[in-house]
């Protein structure tokens, strides 16, 4: 025999008594009890609050529209009537 063979067959051999020495899955199943949290007593669920809507902001600069009116209002005070002002100027 040559050693390419024979070791292909010690190695077949090994794996084969290895398969036979290994315990079958299901008797790790007839002892193991498994934990879960079905033991643990369930938290009382709170109802939902509804929430207030809240006003819609500019992503720009922060402010609602009944802000900008003010700031308009009080920015463009005495200027022309164009441009950011149009609307706001007195």
């Amino acid at each position: 025999m040559t050693t390419r063979h024979l070791s292909s067959t010690f190695v077949s051999v090994a794996l084969g008594l290895g398969l036979l020495a290994a315990p079958p899955a299901n008797w790790a199943t007839d002892n193991f009890t498994a934990v879960t949290g079905a033991d643990k007593p369930a938290k009382a669920k709170k109802p939902k609050q509804a929430k207030a809507p809240k006003p819609p902001v500019s992503p720009n600069t922060g402010e609602n529209k009944a802000e900008r009116d003010k700031r308009l209002l009080r920015e463009c005070r005495g200027k022309t009537n164009a441009g950011a002002c149009e609307g706001y100027a007195s």
